[in-house]
């Protein structure tokens, strides 16, 4: 798949996801102010800050999936990790909020016993509501990032499980306060906020590891070297380093053949070594290989 096609990809991945966002906060403000539920309204809040975040991915695939140029040999993939950063110290700034107001609500009840409303019907019924659609966003973003190799895409998926784990914390809370058992609403909150804080660091966490060049995972590595153990001409694989690059993968091979074989026939090997990994692994960008003569032990 070449970038534009990726480009167009994220594109109307982020375009429908900002405007069913933008149909989820006002549906979600409404039920919360009629149905008097006050996390059904911070749950509309966070939906229009992801509709900015949405802005913020949909420039960044202009960006990121612009052609390689002069000053961009490797090309732009790492706009795209760094936006994943952003969107995922924008979900921790969340938890932090939703923890915040979780404690003052919980202060408030047991210290100062302040009466926590009862919400409408409604309300747990817009909170059912935005699970079901916050679900089928993560399963189809997450399916458009694979596609796109998008780490940014990604990212906006698992905000859409985070969205998907607050929406059944306020049904929890909703279900609790018109049960009688005001405080569930508030301990919903404190553990809602505990996974958001943790979908956000493994985000920010993934995306530095792109940026700084992290390598790719043990089950990749391993694949490319049993892809080289099948060549008889290969002697040894002396060096294999590789890296990330957003969500695409660069890989370096340093690997010996007989010293005593002709250069266009080290060279078809390492030719055709270098086309069966970038086709075994789609992710893989680039493959680099140098070729080392080897000497047989009784020849040095």
């Amino acid at each position: 798949m070449n970038i534009k096609e990726e480009e167009r990809i994220i594109k109307n991945n982020t375009l429908m996801t900002m405007i069913i966002n933008a149909f989820l906060a006002v549906m979600k403000m409404l039920a919360g102010i009629f149905g008097k539920s006050s996390v059904l309204i911070s749950d509309a809040v966070n939906s229009i800050g992801d509709i900015a975040t949405n802005i913020v991915v949909y420039i960044s695939a202009i960006f990121s999936r612009k052609e390689r140029d002069k000053d961009h040999p490797y090309g732009h993939e790492k706009y795209d990790s760094i936006i994943s950063i952003f969107l995922g110290v924008a979900i921790i700034i969340t938890a932090f909020e939703v923890g915040r107001e979780a404690v003052i609500k919980l202060y408030d009840f047991f210290v100062y016993g302040t009466a926590i409303d009862t919400p409408k019907w409604f309300a747990l019924a817009a909170a059912a509501l935005t699970i079901l659609i916050k679900e089928f966003l993560f399963q189809k973003t997450k399916r458009d990032a694979k596609k796109a190799h998008s780490g940014a895409l990604l990212a906006q998926a698992w905000d859409h499980r985070s969205d998907t784990i607050a929406s059944f914390g306020a049904i929890v809370g909703i279900t609790g306060v018109m049960l009688g058992a005001s405080y569930l609403d508030p301990i919903a909150s404190l553990l809602i906020a505990f996974f958001i804080l943790r979908l956000g660091y493994r985000i920010v966490a993934s995306g530095v590891g792109q940026v700084v060049d992290k390598s790719a995972d043990p089950i990749t590595e391993q694949t490319i070297k049993d892809i080289v153990v099948k060549y008889p001409e290969i002697q040894s694989l002396d060096v294999i380093k590789t890296r990330m690059f957003g969500m695409k993968i660069y890989v370096d091979l340093e690997i010996s053949m007989d010293f005593q074989l002709s250069l266009e026939k080290s060279h078809s090997v390492a030719q055709r070594l270098h086309d069966e990994i970038e086709e075994a692994i789609p992710e893989v960008l680039h493959c680099m290989i140098h070729c080392n003569p080897y000497y047989p032990k009784n020849n040095e």
